[in-house]
């Protein structure tokens, strides 16, 4: 059941991806932002109010530390679904499993301290050792983020790419946050409700920045699908991992982490159906190369734990 919430979070968020990329045409990426936080605010508050939730919370701090990475992230991403193929943005913002991988290879190579040999002992496997397939991995990765966005270089939107994959960064460390948060016991719509209120507060400083769009209702249209689709693929990708968590089941939680790179397939179809986008050879194989990848490494990441 839990692959089944999964599939339907990793729906939502392309859906939701498709509607960023509609009004994306009418407003700029901080009023895209300031939006979608608007809608989730209201939603989280009315979904924990019937849960019984209260919003009070002991650590701010952490929430606000949260709501600034997230921010970033989703700022990247709004723009660069914006500006790129909707398919390349989603796959590059699906690179915070590969980034999150790299934040592990690096903690263990700068922890490790390699062993002096005693007379009659063998020497310790290293943790280049231990680690080189995730190493190998986490480069298959980049080889694939460099496939990917060659015709985008070749279009001028190297700028674009660029930001993408800061989005997926940004969505690492958001999700290093949220896990931490996690551990303190905070609730799930508290977490989320927070970050609805960062994005506001942030979409409002970039509104007075950069200006606002000429409004029009027929435009606006898009963006309360647009966040009520993300929140609720987050109450859904939240489900399937509690199921799992609750199972106890390690191959479960494997199964639930892998199945979120159906958002890629999702995108994909949206991608070449709703917008006609032509995607070379070249962008295909970076695309597979950069999903097998990250698949890969999560499991070597599970592993390594």
């Amino acid at each position: 059941m839990q692959a089944f919430w999964m599939v339907l979070s990793a729906f939502m968020f392309a859906s939701m991806a498709v509607c960023v990329k509609y009004a994306s045409l009418y407003f700029n990426s901080a009023e895209l932002v300031f939006y979608r936080g608007v809608v989730g605010l209201v939603f989280m508050a009315i979904y924990a109010r019937s849960r019984g939730i209260s919003l009070a919370t002991r650590v701010p701090a952490m929430h606000a530390w949260r709501s600034l990475v997230g921010v970033v992230a989703i700022s990247s991403w709004f723009y660069a679904i914006a500006h790129l193929p909707l398919a390349t943005a989603m796959t590059l913002n699906y690179m915070s499993s590969i980034w999150l991988a790299a934040i592990l290879l690096g903690g263990s190579l700068l922890a490790w301290r390699p062993a002096k040999r005693r007379s009659g002992t063998a020497l310790p496997a290293v943790a280049g050792a231990r680690h080189g397939p995730l190493g190998l991995a986490i480069l298959a990765s980049f080889a694939g983020v460099v496939m990917l966005l060659r015709p985008a270089i070749e279009q001028n939107q190297a700028f674009a790419g660029l930001i993408g994959l800061l989005s997926g960064l940004g969505s690492a460390f958001a999700y290093l946050q949220v896990m931490a948060i996690a551990r303190l016991g905070e609730p799930e719509p508290r977490t989320v409700f927070y970050f609805a209120a960062g994005t506001v507060v942030a979409g409002a400083l970039g509104m007075l920045l950069v200006g606002t769009s000429s409004w029009d209702w027929q435009h606006a249209l898009w963006l309360l699908p647009m966040g009520l689709l993300a929140s609720l693929g987050q109450l859904c990708m939240t489900k399937a991992y509690s199921m799992t968590t609750l199972s106890d089941n390690h191959g479960g939680t494997l199964m639930v982490a892998n199945l979120q790179y159906s958002g890629i397939v999702f995108s994909t179809i949206y991608s070449l159906i709703l917008f006609g986008d032509h995607i070379p050879l070249l962008g295909w194989a970076g695309m597979a190369l950069i999903t097998s990848s990250a698949i890969a490494a999560t499991v070597l990441r599970a592993r390594s734990r």
